[in-house]
């Protein structure tokens, strides 16, 4: 049976290539989103990091009405990072709208979730989006993107593909540049014509793979997916099938189906749909739902394996339990092995200490957005340098390697290719554009880019871009050189001075501010130097009869250095942690006992 009254669609594109803003288009001029109703930007992005960050991280589901045909379409992040939620949807649809920027033309991610959706056999339609840019050249992007289809090995069908030009945040969409800009019908259209209606089996027994996982606080886990067969109701018992071939059943309690930005009960859910299912317990990705008289269970859903492993430490800090709400170890083993429940992506190891645990995934973004929401959510915890994940190969060892791409003013690229180069980057392309802007593709060891993206800004002016994605494994180089500079440890608890701060900046530069509280152990600046150096920021002016409290009031201290988490996670070298509470980002050493820290350091030495 032929389904022609819907059509599954997934956006796929780079990071801030417009997938998330075309979806805000998409809702209002369907109608689906009244006019009168307000409709903040980005709204498929609800979480607060996503809102905050501009990128989404989860994958969602919405729903649209165009002449008696729903659109059910799911928005995917563009990260690499979160290439498990990329994986896990492109299941659930015959074709996907592929977004490349007018300007920028494809980008690293952009050959990720290509190169996902081809080995899924769809056949994409691409929109060429921000055409309306005053630099925008669609004409060169266009044939950026055959390029593109050719090199990963596209079949002849999927090279056909329409192109529609559009501009998401002025709402137009046309077949032609020359045509008139006035709404998004046309890529309505063509969505219509040349996404495939589902065929599918409505009478046969019900069958389902679980794609993503909801919370509802009333309701408990939900299970969203397609329907591959047949039909399901309220109250039917289904039975669920884990990874591991162990069977449970359960009652569907709710069924849910999506309508704009809202998911909506629905009776009855037919092949072809795709539906929430609410009342399986403990139900994960890639579970298979099907009829209990009939057991059958599809393949599960394929996700590429961790490359960036750091420790989570439950916070041992003089300062520990001052912010947090959930401090201990137990607490934070019961939050990692709630998120391993729906971030398929994630690994999650227990150590020989037990209040360390490995922590794998995709990369710094995504172990860094997890320990972000951690903290939001009142943990506690202490975090390691990332670490690539070695694996043995064919020849030997191999580490992952990463495509990069960087546009920076012709200025500055000299200093940029001579600290990849030293990083173990190899050229794979140079091109510098009509306004001087210089672009640097690179393929180089994932552990070449940890602690380089915060001193790429530093070299660039903080003007430059750094895009990378994950390419795969390859032969492991030797070692590379990491911050080259010591840092500031502090030697005692108490509370910064501004007179403390004067002296010490001439010796580097300071990551605290006067009246902050530090402890013994606490990175407090970066020494303008090699080696490490003990200090004491909370040294206090000895005052007499000819100095006054009043006599530094006209001191200058340089603007301190603040970070960021993911920037926090780059600079620190391996004998330092991250200590992320709801309220402080700190840097500390792990050894805080200086006589203990020499001690080890001249046993490695010995």
């Amino acid at each position: 049976m032929l389904r022609r009254d819907i059509r599954n669609i997934a956006i796929i594109a780079h990071v801030d290539h417009g997938k998330t803003t075309l979806v805000d288009g998409l809702l209002r001029q369907s109608g689906t989103v009244a006019a009168h109703q307000r409709l903040k930007d980005r709204a498929m992005d609800k979480l607060d990091l996503e809102q905050e960050r501009g990128i989404t991280i989860l994958s969602k589901n919405t729903a649209i009405r165009w002449k008696d045909t729903t659109i059910n379409i799911v928005d995917t992040p563009g990260h690499s990072d979160f290439g498990g939620e990329v994986e896990r949807v492109l299941g659930m649809v015959d074709s996907v709208l592929l977004l490349v920027d007018a300007a920028e033309g494809p980008m690293p991610q952009t050959r990720f979730v290509l190169r996902k959706a081809l080995g899924h056999n769809l056949r994409p339609i691409v929109v060429i989006n921000k055409a309306d840019r005053p630099d925008a050249r669609p004409d060169e992007v266009l044939d950026m993107v055959f390029d593109l289809f050719v090199a990963l090995e596209a079949t002849d069908a999927q090279l056909d593909f329409p192109v529609i030009y559009a501009s998401a945040r002025e709402g137009w969409a046309v077949r032609d540049l020359k045509q008139d800009r006035v709404d998004l019908a046309p890529l309505f259209e063509t969505i219509l014509a040349r996404v495939p209606a589902p065929t599918v089996d409505v009478e046969g027994p019900f069958q389902m793979q679980v794609a993503t996982i909801d919370y509802n606080e009333f309701v408990g886990r939900i299970s969203i997916g397609r329907i591959i067969r047949g039909r399901v109701r309220r109250n039917d018992m289904v039975t669920a099938i884990a990874i591991d071939g162990t069977q449970r059943k359960g009652k569907v309690t709710k069924l849910n189906g999506f309508h704009g930005l809202e998911q909506v009960e629905i009776d009855v859910g037919e092949a072809g749909d795709i539906v929430g299912i609410a009342g399986i317990l403990d139900a994960l990705p890639g579970e298979t739902f099907c009829d209990p008289n009939t057991i059958e269970s599809l393949p599960p859903i394929a996700v590429d394996e961790p490359t960036i492993t750091m420790e989570f430490i439950a916070n041992n800090g003089p300062f520990a339990g001052r912010d947090g709400k959930h401090v201990t170890s137990r607490k934070v083993r019961e939050r990692l092995a709630r998120e391993l429940q729906s971030n398929v992506s994630l690994r999650v190891e227990d150590t020989e200490q037990p209040d360390v645990f490995k922590v794998s995934g995709r990369g710094e973004l995504h172990l860094g957005i997890l320990i972000e929401t951690m903290r939001r959510e009142g943990y506690e915890v202490m975090v390691s340098m990332p670490r690539v994940i070695i694996r043995d190969g064919q020849y030997g060892p191999e580490e992952p390697y990463e495509e990069v791409t960087i546009d920076c003013g012709e200025g500055y690229s000299g200093t940029v290719i001579q600290e990849l180069n030293e990083r173990g980057g190899e050229m794979l392309d140079l091109r510098t554009g009509e306004d001087g802007t210089v672009r640097l593709e690179y393929k180089m060891p994932s552990r070449g880019l940890i602690g380089y993206r915060s001193l790429f800004l530093t070299q660039t002016r903080g003007t430059g871009t750094l895009y990378s994605t994950f390419c795969g494994y390859g032969p492991a180089k030797g070692a590379f050189k990491r911050r080259p500079n010591g840092v500031l440890v502090v030697m005692e608890t108490g509370s910064v001075t501004t007179y403390a701060l004067e002296t010490l900046q001439d010796r580097g530069t300071i990551f605290v501010e006067p009246g902050d509280v530090v402890y013994a152990g606490q990175v407090c600046g970066e020494n303008s130097r090699q080696g490490d150096m003990v200090v004491n920021p909370c040294k206090a002016k000895k005052l007499d009869n000819m100095r006054s409290a009043t006599k530094e009031i006209d001191t200058r201290l340089d603007v301190a250095r603040k970070f960021a988490l993911e920037e926090a996670l780059e600079y620190i070298n391996d004998d330092e942690l991250v200590e992320v509470t709801p309220t402080a980002i700190r840097l500390r050493k792990r050894v805080l006992d200086h006589n203990e820290r020499r001690r080890a350091e001249k046993d490695a030495e010995g």
